[in-house]
C-alpha cells in the first residue's frame, strides 16, 4: 500500500506551517496507519486522530486500488470534532 498526495495536499504542509501550525507528513501517516476513528463519507473517508490536547489532526483520503489518496488534511479542535463521535 502506498500513500499519496494529491497537489491540494501537498499545498496544504506549507500553508498551515504559514498560519503556525506546522503539520509533517509523519503525522498525517500515523493518523491513516492507526487513526482514532475514521468517518466514511461516500466515497471518501475522514481519518481522524488526537494530536495534542486540544487539537486532533483529521486526513480526508479515498482508495484507489491498493493506494491511499490523501485529498485533503486539516487540524480541529477535540471539542468540535470528538464531541461528535
Amino acid at each position: 500500500m502506498a500513500i499519496r498526495y494529491t497537489i491540494h495536499a501537498r499545498y496544504k504542509f506549507d500553508l498551515l506551517a504559514q498560519h503556525g501550525f506546522p503539520i509533517r507528513e509523519e503525522q498525517v501517516v500515523d493518523v491513516l496507519l492507526s487513526p482514532d476513528t475514521v468517518i466514511p463519507q461516500g466515497d471518501r473517508f475522514i481519518a481522524q486522530k488526537r494530536i495534542s490536547e486540544r487539537h486532533v489532526l483529521r486526513v480526508v483520503y479515498r482508495k484507489e486500488e491498493e493506494d491511499l489518496i490523501v485529498i485533503t488534511f486539516y487540524p480541529g479542535r477535540r471539542e468540535r470534532y470528538e464531541g461528535a463521535l
